[in-house]
């Protein structure tokens, strides 16, 4: 699995002209394929009058789906330079779709794959990304005593609590990174005095 990766905050649209060509830039997190298709679906729609909409998108963490559309524009002069432009930004769990209405001066292949992946590069810059770094799921179980201590003393570390459930004891939900487990570990024991459970899960993403 890679250690991080980036994504796009929030959907977002950034303009640029070039040669009085319009180039607008959506850009979207999506979860899975399914949600870039349907992205890029809702661009098309929303500007079918446009002389393109060229995609790009890279699902997985390890950017296991990669796809990209020129609609329209000479072969690799499009979706190609989008591409790669979001892996260059080692973005993942992305969708951008660039609309084009076409201003009247032929840009050219350079002149397209600069534009197009440029476009892209520039929303970026304007949208906002993110860091997701890998850690692991982590199991907490406590008395009622020591739980609202143990709690605050997590926060005021930074730890991600990711939920509490109260039973017979109390359960807290912790991501942390893999090489602060065994420091945990300890610190934990100091701080219950011995008598905390300690369980380590699976491996998500949580932001940075």
């Amino acid at each position: 699995m890679q250690d991080e990766y980036r994504t796009v905050a929030r959907a977002g649209v950034h303009e640029t002209e070039v040669n009085r060509s319009r180039f607008l830039c959506a850009l979207a997190p999506a979860a899975t394929e399914r949600e870039a298709q349907d992205f890029v679906a809702r661009v098309r729609k929303e500007h079918a009058d446009a002389t393109h909409n060229c995609y790009a998108y890279v699902i997985g963490a390890d950017a296991a789906v990669q796809r990209a559309s020129d609609d329209g524009e000479p072969g690799g002069t499009a979706g190609a330079p989008m591409l790669q432009m979001l892996l260059r930004r080692d973005m993942r769990y992305v969708v951008a779709v660039v609309t084009r209405y076409y201003g009247g001066v032929k840009l050219g292949a350079g002149g397209l794959i600069r534009a197009y992946g440029g476009a892209v590069g520039e929303a970026l810059d304007t949208v906002g990304t993110l860091t997701r770094r890998r850690f692991r799921l982590a199991t907490v179980t406590v008395d009622h005593q020591r739980a609202g201590k143990v709690q605050n003393d997590l926060r005021s570390t930074g730890r991600e609590v990711r939920d509490v459930r109260y039973g017979e004891a109390v359960t807290i939900e912790i991501g942390l990174p893999d090489a602060d487990v065994d420091s945990f570990r300890a610190w934990l024991a100091d701080a219950t005095a011995g008598t905390a459970g300690f369980e380590l899960g699976g491996e998500a993403y949580g932001d940075g």
